[in-house]
């Protein structure tokens, strides 16, 4: 026994500390993987030297000869902050994300070779010019001179996701960069939603006036009504069989896909004070850890003396500053949500398998096999086919097949899949815009995702154009983009797209004034055909009131508050109605009406009536309407405040509040007050009993989701960045949550990534922030120190004089041709 006890104490005492110090000794290592503020490197194929110096906010300032030589050193400093998530980008546009993350991407890989984003990026570049050609090849060379170059004395060369994934980057081709842009429509991607919904509401029996309760119309537009689907499109009729398990696969890439939404606004200078006029920007994406964007100053400085400078956010893994200014003009982007997207329903030939129908007869799929590297596990192979419209969905994608007739398969047409998409170009131009009417007259080159783009310059003329591709429609297609179409019938192929020309566009308008908030942009006037799946109204009409019709001369300060502006005007509206049905029952939570009563409809961060209304919503839309939809309801489940008004109106199509699973008849305030208990005991439950120590905050966060730890206990509380925020789904201040993750439905999962305001009398005192901090690497003093600020909805300036930003350096890198 003394033996062996002291032998424990040797375990204990000799090799607990070798552990511990091999253990200290590890994270030294990976510790130092963090990029230096100062050094200097040679980079091959470099022209001149560049200097690229971070300031205080470790915003890197980067100078150099020409937009060659700056774009490479971006590459360069994109790959010291940036790598991982740059890596996980590229990998993605490949399809090939099962490589590091196993089973779990399966889905997301799948349908990313299927619609081929890297093909359709590879043919891109090719139709570039050649000097845009030179800029995207210099930005690959500089990242691959980050990866090629030696490590530092005991220091890990990458950030700790490599080490701990055992991965090493691959070098970076041309065409890496065109897919990391090609990847933004992806995001952005959103009509195929709604296309689905209403398949899937056709298949359940439902007529058009039952459809536009679910899915309502803006006010100020009238479609005509769909055409019976089921008799166009030979949908069966009865039950839905359940879900299956290859549906799960594309979880992932629904979290992904289709969730982009902006707010931005241009005030001409008669309603400023300066005279000036001032643009703000904030676009609504997925947050994440880090964030999307990386803010920085490119600045070219000839050998005469001259300048030239663009400010922004930049995307990792692209040479661009998407959303920024230069030195006379200030953009700012939203989604315009286009109707850029229609499923076909393609007839099989039921004598052979590899034809489908198309007005002119059955022709054979064009087919590939692909093969999907997974690690840990088995490879997954399967074909690609696509039609003359596009790629073949896979079957599970969705659901979409258990709707679906048989002998049909759901083909994807998307402006985004072109061959020749020029979008990467148009950001080329942005160095080059000296005016709002050239920026107007100059971005034929973007081609997808359509974006509405407000613009200013310091001359005081202010603009908006909305480019992008936008299919034309037969006047005889009464689906016009809504629902899936037959691919055998001519009459709904598109009639090629809407002229440059004819595209939305605005000059100094007599109002003085532009927003635009993913809502419809133009009026009864423009004839193309954009969408009838617009944004509900509430945030454009929000700007309106604060901004763009307001008789107060605006500043700086006045639309950084508007920015921040957590008023739900959806809410307001909503919020009555609801307590009118529910007052005075004896079944009903009292305290609950009293505080809902008294709210002024503000979802502030500090206090609890937004949570409980938000809780009560939730539950009252599943008690509504999941009788109804049965196995659609969890796709169609969030915030839907139209919709809403329409289930709790006299004059809905049908009785909404009934539950068609029960003998007896509910009213709309018998589901009311039966949803109000349901949100206090669910509220309760995550909180505690203490009211008084309730407030939205506390399930109400910005949740910048790392990938992939942020899957992976107890790493996510590690790489995670999470920050109480203000907001929600209908306020300016934006933040939206996901309500089918019954662990955290009321957090926010997208949400305002980034805030640019910029001033045309100077601007240089523009101001930016972004939901992180400039670092992708977790042991970075700099990886969530943005993120208290943009909870406070704080920002920075970021001049362009050296002068100005020398105060806090962080430090300089000297980057040198490599002789």
């Amino acid at each position: 026994m003394r033996r062996i006890i002291k032998g424990l104490l040797w375990v204990v005492f000799s090799l607990v500390p070798l552990a511990l110090l091999a253990a200290i000794v590890v994270y030294i290592w990976i510790a130092r993987s963090v990029a230096p503020a100062s050094g200097e490197a040679q980079l091959a194929g470099l022209g001149a030297p560049v200097t690229v110096t971070r300031d205080q906010n470790a915003v890197p300032h980067i100078s150099g000869a020409s937009m060659e030589d700056v774009a490479m050193a971006l590459g360069f400093v994109h790959a010291q902050e940036r790598l991982w998530q740059m890596e996980v980008a590229r990998m993605a546009a490949h399809g090939r994300l099962s490589e590091i993350f196993g089973e779990a991407t399966i889905g997301t890989d799948m349908f990313l070779r299927t619609i081929d984003t890297y093909g359709a990026a590879a043919a891109s570049f090719n139709v570039l010019n050649e000097a845009d050609r030179r800029t995207v090849e210099a930005y690959a060379r500089g990242v691959n001179a980050f990866i090629e170059q030696n490590a530092r004395p005991f220091a890990s060369k990458f950030a700790p996701e490599f080490v701990m994934l055992n991965r090493r980057p691959e070098p970076w081709q041309a065409t890496d960069v065109v897919a990391t842009v090609k990847m933004m429509p992806v995001t952005l991607a959103a009509n195929i939603n709604e296309e689905m919904e209403r398949l899937k509401f056709a298949r359940l029996g439902m007529s058009n006036a039952e459809i536009n309760d679910l899915l309502p119309p803006l006010r100020e537009d009238r479609p005509p009504s769909l055409p019976d689907l089921k008799v166009l499109l030979g949908l069966e009729s009865g039950p839905i069989s359940a879900a299956r398990p290859a549906e799960r696969r594309f979880a992932a890439l629904d979290g992904m896909m289709g969730k982009g939404a902006s707010n931005n606004w241009v005030l001409a200078g008669e309603k400023t004070e300066t005279g000036k006029p001032i643009l703000a920007n904030d676009p609504h994406l997925e947050f994440t850890a880090p964030s999307l964007w990386y803010l920085a100053h490119l600045q070219v400085k000839t050998p005469d003396g001259r300048t030239r400078n663009l400010v922004g956010v930049t995307l990792p893994g692209t040479p661009l500053v998407f959303l920024g200014r230069n030195d006379r003009v200030a953009w700012g982007f939203t989604n315009t949500a286009s109707d850029a997207q229609d499923i076909f329903v393609e007839r099989i030939n039921p004598e052979n398998p590899d034809e489908y129908l198309t007005p002119d007869g059955y022709r054979p799929f064009d087919k590939r096999v692909e093969t999907i590297r997974v690690k840990g596990g088995q490879d997954v192979t399967f074909e690609r086919r696509a039609t003359r419209h596009g790629p073949v969905l896979p079957a599970s994608y969705r659901g979409l097949q258990r709707y679906l007739p048989e002998g049909t398969v759901p083909a994807l047409q998307w402006t985004a899949l072109a061959h020749d998409d020029t979008t990467i170009s148009a950001g080329f131009r942005l160095w080059d815009f000296q005016s709002v009417q050239a920026f107007l007259d100059g971005m034929h080159d973007f081609v997808a995702p359509m974006q509405s783009m407000v613009v200013a310059d310091v001359e005081g003329n202010i603009g908006l154009i909305a480019p992008g591709r936008v299919p034309v429609r037969d006047p005889a297609n009464r689906i016009m983009g809504r629902a899936p179409s037959p691919g055998w019938d001519a009459t709904y192929d598109w009639k090629g797209y809407i002229p440059y020309e004819a595209l939305p566009r605005e000059y100094n308008p007599p109002r003085g004034a532009i927003g635009t908030a993913n809502s419809k942009i133009v009026d009864g006037s423009y004839a193309p055909f954009l969408t009838f799946d617009w944004d509900e109204e509430w945030r454009r009409d929000r700007i309106a009131t604060l901004m763009l019709d307001s008789n107060v001369k605006q500043t700086l300060e006045t639309n950084r508050q508007a920015q921040g502006d957590d008023y739900s005007p959806a809410y307001a509206a909503l919020g009555p109605v609801m307590l009118d049905l529910v007052e005075g029952r004896s079944d009903v939570n009292a305290d609950a009406v009293m505080t809902l009563r008294r709210w002024d409809y503000r979802q502030d961060k500090t206090r609890s009536e937004s949570l409980i209304f938000e809780a009560w919503l939730r539950f009252a839309t599943k008690r509504i309407i999941s009788d109804d939809l049965g196995d659609a309801f969890p796709a169609f489940w969030r915030a839907r405040a139209n919709a809403m008004l329409h289930w709790l109106s006299p004059d809905a199509a049908r009785d909404w509040c009934d539950d068609r699973r029960t003998a007896e008849r509910e009213s709309c305030g018998d589901v009311l007050a039966l949803a109000l208990k349901d949100a206090v005991s669910d509220l309760e439950t995550r909180l505690g009993s203490d009211r008084e120590a309730w407030n939205w905050g506390a399930l109400h966060y910005a949740y910048g989701a790392h990938r992939p730890f942020a899957r992976v206990k107890p790493l996510d509380r590690i790489f995670d960045v999470d920050e109480p925020a203000s907001g929600g789904a209908y306020t300016l201040d934006r933040g939206t949550s996901n309500w089918n993750d019954e662990d955290n439905p009321y957090r926010a999962t997208h949400g305002t990534s980034y805030r640019g305001i910029f001033d045309l009398s100077d601007l240089d005192r523009s101001t930016y922030i972004q939901t992180t901090g400039q670092s992708g690497n977790v042991l970075s003093s700099h990886y969530q120190d943005m993120a208290e600020r943009w909870g406070r909805v704080e920002a920075f300036t970021i001049p362009v004089s050296e002068a100005a930003y020398q105060d806090g350096l962080l430090g300089t890198w000297r980057l040198l041709p490599k002789r």
